[in-house]
This record gives C-alpha cells, structure tokens and sequence, in this order.
C-alpha cells in the first residue's frame, strides 16, 4: 500500500461479494474496511474517514439516516449497490441526491473500480486526505 492509501468503506450482508470487492480496492493501493451494519459503519467511520463508503441499496432504503450519518472525508462519495438486476428498491429524494452512483455488483465492479480512481484523484487534486479538515486543506 501506497503513503496515498485512501479508505472505503464496504457496508452489506453479502460477505462473498464485500470480501471480492474487498480485493479490488486493495489492488488500488487503498485500505477497504468491512461493515455488516449501518451502525458499525458508522463506528468505523468516525475513527476512519472513508473517501468512499459503499452501501448495499437496501440497507441505505431502511435506514436513512443511517446511511447518511456515515461521516466522510472531505471531498467523499456515497455509492450505493444492489445484486439484482431488476431492483424495486426506491429511495427517498434527498438520499437520491447524497448519492454519487447506485450500482449492481458484481456486474458492475469495474464501474466501481473508475469511481473509487476518480474519487481518490479529486480527494487529492484539492489536497482534501482523510486526516485534513477541510478549513486547513492545502490550497
């Protein structure tokens, strides 16, 4: 792991697909932690500020606030994710709009891949890490 090293952060039930997407991002260089609740990936992330928390859609739909009280680098990205092609699953607006991406994985790894790349690259264009307020950011 490179001294840029971000955190994702990986939340859903599925612990096949979590741990392969859990292989992905390390192969970018980033540390992928694992959450199998809203509120454990809250705990995480208040000692971890992801650049980019990844939550399974259905968990995201339960719980809200939940979902959007996992805290975030500055510069961070939600990215909501669902297995089955064909999901009925509808948000409420303002959650619809806190979210960069809503995926299907695996289908759509490589998708989350390019995401997590660009994500990354802003964090670090505006000189926004995960330990750096953004009031002190390098400008």
């Amino acid at each position: 792991m490179t001294t840029d090293a971000m955190t994702v952060l990986l939340v859903g039930p599925d612990a096949a697909l979590i741990e392969g997407l859990s292989q992905s991002i390390a192969a970018l260089g980033h540390a992928a932690l694992v959450a199998h609740s809203l509120h454990e990936a809250q705990e995480i992330a208040a000692t971890q500020l992801p650049i980019v928390a990844v939550v399974e859609k259905s968990m995201a739909a339960e719980s809200t606030a939940g979902t959007l009280g996992i805290a975030l680098a500055a510069g961070g990205a939600l990215v909501l994710y669902h297995t089955s092609a064909h999901d009925p699953t509808i948000l409420l607006p303002y959650l619809q709009r806190a979210v960069l991406a809503d995926l299907t994985l695996p289908l759509e790894r490589q998708r989350l891949v390019a995401l997590v790349q660009h994500v990354a690259e802003r964090v670090r264009a505006t000189g926004r890490r995960r330990d750096t307020p953004p009031e002190t950011a390098a400008r």
